[in-house]
C-alpha cells in the first residue's frame, strides 16, 4: 500500500470516527423525525384497545370475530438522500482553522451516516461549472466511506461554479422525491428558476459554508490576491475604504441572492461559518423543520 493511499485511509477513518459519533448520538433521531417516510403502509390487524382511533377499525375482521379489530399501519421509511457538493476553486479558501472544503466534507459525512443509520440510500453529485462526479444512491457503510473518500481526494476539472448546471442535472437523474442538501459557498447568481423546479420535486436545503474573509476584507495594505475560480492575480489596495466597501457589498449581494432564492422557492437554508460549530446549526435546523 502506497503512503498516499495510507494517508487517505487515515483521513477517511478520522472523519468516519468524528462524524459517525455525531450521527449516532445526535443526528440519527433528529434526522428520522425531520424526514418522515413516504407514507403509511399496512402492517397488521390487532384487537381494538381503549384509546385507538375508531376510524382504523377493520369492519370485515370485526364482523368475523364479533369483537372490534383495527388495522395497524407503519411509516414507510425508506428515503433517498442526495448530497450536492460544490468542488469549485473557492471551496479551497480558508483563513481560520480549516478550508471550506474540510467543513463541507464533515457535514456531508455526518448527513450521510445519519441517512444510512435510518436505512436510507445516499448519493453524491460533485459539481463546479459542470458535473464532475455522480455516484448513484445506495445503502451501506462501505458506500458512505466511498463518498467520504471522493470528498477528500477528488480533484475537479474546472474551478468555476455553475449552480444552474448542478440543479438541471439533479432534476434529470432523480425522478422520485429525494432529500437534497446542496453544500456550497454560493458564489454564483441567477439560479432561481432551476432552484424552483428542483424544489417543487425534492425536499431541498441549501447549506452555505463561508469564511469570515468571504464577507469582509481587512486592512492589510497592498496585497496580491488570487481569484480562486479564475486564477487571476491582482494587486489590491486593501487600505482603501472604497475597495473594502465594494468587496463587502458584493459579498452581501451574493448572500442575499442565496437567501431570497431559497426562501421564494419555499426551501430551507443554513449559514455556517467555518470557525463556527456546524453541529448546533444543523441540530436547530432539524428541530425547527420537524
Amino acid at each position: 500500500m502506497s503512503s498516499t493511499t495510507k494517508e487517505l485511509l487515515k483521513k477517511v477513518r478520522k472523519i468516519e470516527i468524528k462524524t459517525k459519533r455525531l450521527s449516532n448520538h445526535i443526528f440519527g433521531g433528529e434526522y428520522h423525525s425531520t424526514f418522515k417516510g413516504r407514507g403509511m403502509t399496512f402492517s397488521e390487524v390487532r384487537q381494538y384497545q381503549y384509546g385507538d382511533d375508531i376510524r382504523a377499525i377493520d369492519w370485515n375482521v370485526t364482523a368475523r370475530y364479533n369483537e372490534p379489530y383495527i388495522k395497524v399501519f407503519e411509516e414507510e421509511r425508506e428515503l433517498t438522500m442526495m448530497l450536492m457538493v460544490d468542488v469549485s476553486g473557492s471551496e479551497l479558501f480558508g483563513t481560520s482553522t480549516q478550508f471550506k472544503k474540510d467543513t463541507v466534507t464533515e457535514i456531508a459525512a455526518t448527513l450521510a451516516f445519519s441517512a444510512i443509520q435510518n436505512n436510507d440510500k445516499v448519493g453524491l453529485i460533485l459539481f463546479s461549472d459542470q458535473i464532475e462526479l455522480y455516484i448513484p444512491p445506495k445503502k451501506g457503510k462501505s458506500h458512505v466511506l466511498r463518498i467520504i473518500r471522493e470528498l477528500i481526494e477528488f480533484s475537479p476539472v474546472s474551478k468555476q461554479t455553475n449552480i444552474n448546471e448542478a440543479l438541471k442535472f439533479l432534476s434529470s437523474v432523480m425522478k422520485k422525491k429525494a432529500i437534497v442538501f446542496m453544500l456550497s459557498d454560493f458564489v454564483d447568481e441567477n439560479y432561481k428558476k432551476n432552484l424552483k423546479i428542483a424544489g417543487n420535486k425534492h425536499d431541498l436545503t441549501g447549506i452555505r459554508i463561508y469564511d469570515k474573509f468571504d464577507e469582509e476584507i481587512p486592512n492589510l495594505g497592498m496585497v496580491h490576491m488570487t481569484d480562486s475560480e479564475t486564477q487571476q492575480v491582482r494587486l489590491i489596495n486593501t487600505s482603501s475604504r472604497s475597495v473594502r466597501t465594494s468587496y463587502k457589498a458584493n459579498a452581501l449581494k451574493l448572500k442575499e441572492e442565496f437567501l431570497t432564492s431559497f426562501k421564494k422557492s419555499g426551501l430551507g437554508t443554513i449559514n455556517i461559518r467555518v470557525d463556527e460549530s456546524y453541529v448546533k446549526k444543523l441540530l436547530s435546523y432539524f428541530k425547527n423543520k420537524a
